[in-house]
């Protein structure tokens, strides 16, 4: 299918276009996993484990919630 009748079909928004999707080779730009190890003192580490805990979620959860959580607020006042 060419990009135009994609785009028409798009915008028609009759039917669904999610078939003309290769979704095997999908993406989210800028979401890329990249692996990092950080050091922290085992209090630090037992303390986001009772937070992980009370929320129910895994420690690298947490983590990964509360510094997205504070790179935005970081962004907005800026």
């Amino acid at each position: 299918m060419k990009a135009k009748d994609f785009d028409k079909k798009f915008e028609a928004g009759q039917e669904d276009i999610v078939e003309d999707l290769d979704l095997s080779t999908a993406r989210r730009v800028n979401q890329e996993q990249k692996r990092i190890n950080v050091d922290f003192p085992a209090w630090v580490v037992e303390s986001l484990d009772r937070e992980a805990a009370r929320y129910g979620v895994t420690r690298q959860s947490i983590i990964k919630v509360w510094l997205v959580e504070r790179l935005q607020q970081e962004s907005a006042n800026k």
